[in-house]
């Protein structure tokens, strides 16, 4: 008997000390003749995955080519993308684009983004049961919850003529590398950050990171904050024969400047568009600055109210971004898991704090309120704990993780609760 989705989910950990990364390519091999294999982009990096990734999926979705040139080019046929399920159209306007990411804010929905939605809770619960059904009870009880995730998104994105995959932590053994029909790696801002799995070095994160390059494919190199990190991905694409492209964050910069005035995205928010219509140009689609101004990024820097803000940034190198951006004077609404960095993210922080405000969060990795409280007197951050309130005339940003930002949004009445 198939369980339902959602206990069957539920009953796996997020968080393992260990992993057998050979476990999703067997499941994968069981899988493969039974979907079809569009074409894809591979993201990979510590920051700026999700909104880069979606940016390109959106645009993909919205400024694909009329006459189906590109899915002819790029081996779309239908007879050659009939699967057992579903035969591909020969010409579709605008393209079919999927696009998985990870972790989601409040439903796991959000995390399989197909045309402009989120998965619906039947959709899930159909694919689940045909990929329950293919690969057996034994192997989908023993994939981890990102394993089984990942498989279950290349199954519901059969149909997509492209699909944008964001990795999880790692990129090497990252159960995303299992896909097939790599056309482009993207590789974001690479910096320190699960350290435990990746190595204590920027050498070794990039290192675990681009060794999911397939080779003989093109790979983008998005503006990196460390120099160490284009000295491997130099070296990486050498050794596998792939084409390396080093772009630096203004591609297109006057045309998205122009376009996205009215919708006061950071600096950070330009530079990750930027990489994804340089992206969209190695696919050979148009990309349509101008369709970004529908594009909402919930959770990246996000206005949910006049003044408050909110961002799924946890570790040193998205503070610094988030630190250009911010106003002075802001109150932080601060949570962190016990292996983020963070008394190095509110030292990076407090120049524009005006004080800090401690919300619990349910995650058997949270930091105690006393590290985090000793962090706070060491820097000379006044703090209290969140009593729940906002005041009109304070300015708000809450940030630390997307747990922080999850209980943050349940405990407000603004209308996100129920976001799909």
């Amino acid at each position: 008997m198939i369980p339902p989705f959602s206990g069957f989910l539920e009953s796996k950990p997020l968080y393992y000390k260990e992993i057998d990364h050979e476990r999703v390519h067997r499941a994968y091999a069981r899988l493969r003749d039974h979907i079809a294999h569009p074409p894809a982009v591979h993201i990979v990096g510590t920051n700026g995955k999700g909104s880069t990734g979606r940016m390109l999926a959106f645009l993909a979705w919205q400024n694909g080519m009329e006459d189906g040139k590109w899915k002819m080019e790029n081996g779309l046929s239908q007879s050659e993308s009939t699967n057992h399920f579903y035969p591909l159209p020969t010409t579709h306007y605008p393209l079919s684009v999927g696009h998985y990411s990870s972790p989601h804010i409040l439903r796991f929905n959000e995390r399989i983004w197909i045309d402009g939605e989120n998965v619906s809770d039947e959709v899930l619960e159909e694919g689940h049961r045909r990929l329950y059904g293919i690969l057996g009870a034994e192997m989908s009880e023993a994939l981890s919850y990102f394993e089984y995730t990942t498989l279950l998104a290349l199954l519901l994105f059969e149909r997509c003529d492209l699909i944008i995959l964001e990795a999880g932590l790692g990129g090497e053994f990252d159960a995303t590398n299992v896909v097939e029909n790599k056309r482009l790696t993207v590789v974001t801002p690479i910096g320190i950050d699960h350290q435990a799995f990746l190595g204590d070095s920027i050498e070794a994160i990039a290192e675990t990171k681009l060794r999911s390059i397939t080779p003989h494919t093109q790979v983008l190199l998005a503006p990196q904050a460390y120099a160490e990190v284009e000295s491997v991905a130099r070296r990486i694409a050498n050794e596998r024969g792939c084409g390396l492209t080093m772009e630096d964050g203004r591609w297109k910069m006057e045309e998205l400047e122009r376009a996205l005035q009215n919708k006061a995205w950071p600096e950070f928010l330009h530079e990750n568009a930027s990489v994804a219509l340089r992206a969209l140009e190695f696919l050979g689609i148009s990309g349509d600055v101008e369709a970004l101004k529908d594009l909402e990024l919930f959770g990246r820097f996000y206005p949910i109210a006049e003044n408050v803000r909110i961002d799924v940034g946890h570790n040193p190198l998205a503070a610094r971004a988030i630190a250009r951006a911010m106003e002075p004077e802001t109150v932080l609404i601060y949570n962190s898991l016990d292996d983020k960095d963070y008394r190095e993210v509110l030292s990076i922080l407090r120049p524009k704090l005006k004080r800090v405000e401690i919300l619990p969060i349910e995650s058997q990795r949270a930091a105690t309120l006393r590290e985090i409280e000793e962090a706070l007197a060491v820097l000379e951050i006044p703090w209290d704990c969140f009593s729940g309130q906002l005041f009109s005339h304070e300015r708000y940003l809450v940030f630390g993780s997307f747990y922080t930002v999850e209980a943050f949004l349940k405990s407000q009445d603004l209308g996100y609760n129920q976001k799909s």
